[in-house]
């Protein structure tokens, strides 16, 4: 599982009828550094499983494990959010969340 922020929603009006009714956004995956959260690698577009907006930070996961939720099975999927962050804490330190 990774750590993202969501930056924005992706609509699509024609898609695979397994995806039909999922909630679809873009999100920024983040890295630790120096126990501070920064956005870095490719823009991701994720399938949202658990109700998350823009700004937010998620719990994402991808490959074959985004395939295994409730609402995501049997669809053709690599990324699903599978949480809403509340709090990151690293080596006993809350980490500010961007």
């Amino acid at each position: 599982m990774f750590l993202a922020k969501v930056i924005g929603n992706v609509v699509a009006t024609q898609k695979s009828p397994e995806l039909q009714g999922m909630k679809l956004l873009f999100i920024q995956p983040y890295i630790n550094k120096d126990k501070t959260l920064v956005q870095s690698g490719s823009s991701i577009v994720a399938v949202d499983s658990v109700g998350a907006g823009v700004g937010e930070c998620v719990l994402f996961t991808q490959g074959s494990s985004a395939r295994l939720t409730h609402n995501t099975k049997g669809a053709p999927v690599d990324a699903v959010i599978v949480g809403i962050v509340d709090t990151v804490e690293v080596e006993g330190t809350i980490v500010e969340k961007p």
